[in-house]
């Protein structure tokens, strides 16, 4: 399988007391198909709003990289170490966890 087919999703409870979705795959797109796109996206959403969506060095194949960089964002947004901003996560997009 592949972050294709199996993204990473989990609920972050933020500090402030508001959930966030994390997710890190192949991001939808109604003009290409998915099987023909190789770019892996970190998004954040509140509720069914994408707030923050940052493209990752990641492929498509690299599940379990993507699920540890899912669960370190999480932890860090949980924490109150990491704000929910698209900014906030452009460093960990670019880095292998």
């Amino acid at each position: 399988m592949s972050l294709r087919g199996e993204p990473f999703e989990r609920i972050a409870d933020l500090p402030d007391g508001r959930q966030a979705r994390i997710r890190v795959g192949v991001p939808d797109d109604p003009y290409i198909p998915k099987r023909e796109l190789n770019t892996v996206a970190l998004e954040l959403y509140f509720g069914d709003e994408v707030v923050a969506t940052v493209n990752t060095i990641l492929r498509p194949e690299q599940e379990d990289e993507g699920h540890d960089l899912g669960r370190e964002v999480v932890e860090l947004l949980e924490s109150g170490e990491l704000e929910p901003t698209a900014a906030a996560l452009e460093p960990y997009a670019d880095s292998l966890p």
